[in-house]
């Protein structure tokens, strides 16, 4: 049963990261992104079922349009297997649990979640931006997450108050600093808006580890095109994907980083 869940998950991971891929597509397209057919980027051309099967379909159409032959691109492939990836993963180190309707819920939005972060990344590689169509429901699930842990907590209204705050300062508050200090030449604005939601999801302390870890991700990625020269100081890199690659690291595993530095640290 453990194995079968596992897989349906991926699979399913899978069907939404092909989902994800198609919704940035009409976004930035200004299509209808929820009734909206799929169709081929370059020749507009509507897809068959047999052209949306996760994975399969590129592998056998070999990352190619069937009708006009062009590059459909590898990050088609790699949103469904890192989506699929995800959620499997997810299921395998809930760090909350399973016990009880709450529990369950909570997982459901963190695949919401992870849906909408999916979204997010591929539209900030591409045109670097977080589109609002995405971040507002992201951040409304994120708020539902939290307040749902507040109650598997049992935690009082002012006490999650605080805790609320304290879930912000990290990423947004930092973020939101940088910004209003640089008047949004170091950080974009829609990086803030997703601390808020990062915040939401994870409490201060892994959003202060998913802080760490993203500007760690980010430095390992845009070191060598500094050294290259390829890129220099005002360069717009995309930062929501390291943000977004950490924040899911921090939730899933920051207990165990965090305990692993504290055991080096402390030796």
């Amino acid at each position: 049963m453990y194995t079968f869940i596992s897989l349906a998950l991926f699979w399913f991971g899978a069907i939404f990261g092909s989902f994800a891929g198609a919704v940035t597509w009409r976004i930035k397209k200004k299509k209808d992104f929820v009734r909206g057919r799929s169709e081929c980027e370059q020749c507009h051309h509507q897809l068959a079922a047999l052209d949306l099967v996760p994975i399969f379909s590129w592998l056998l159409l070999k990352g190619k349009c069937r009708y006009c032959k062009k590059p459909i691109g590898v990050s088609a492939l790699v949103a469904e297997l890192v989506l699929g990836l995800a959620f499997m993963l997810s299921y395998l180190s809930w760090p909350l649990g399973f016990d009880g309707i709450l529990n369950g819920l909570l997982f459901g939005l963190w695949l919401v979640a992870l849906v909408l972060f999916m979204i997010l990344s591929l539209y900030d590689m591409r045109w670097t931006l977080l589109p609002n169509k995405v971040m507002y429901p992201l951040i409304v699930v994120s708020l539902l997450f939290f307040a749902g842990r507040m109650l598997l907590d049992d935690m009082s209204l002012s006490t999650s108050v605080l805790e609320l705050l304290y879930a912000l300062t990290p990423i947004a508050g930092v973020y939101g600093a940088l910004y209003v200090v640089s008047g949004g030449k170091w950080v974009g604005f829609g990086d803030v808006k997703l601390g808020v939601a990062l915040g939401l999801l994870l409490g201060w302390q892994q959003a202060l580890l998913a802080l760490v870890l993203a500007n760690l991700i980010g430095l390992v990625f845009v070191f060598p095109g500094l050294v290259r020269k390829k890129l220099d100081r005002t360069s717009h890199v995309p930062f929501g994907p390291f943000l977004i690659v950490a924040g899911v690291l921090a939730f899933l595993y920051g207990s165990y980083l965090i305990n692993a530095y504290l055991s080096l640290v402390l030796v």
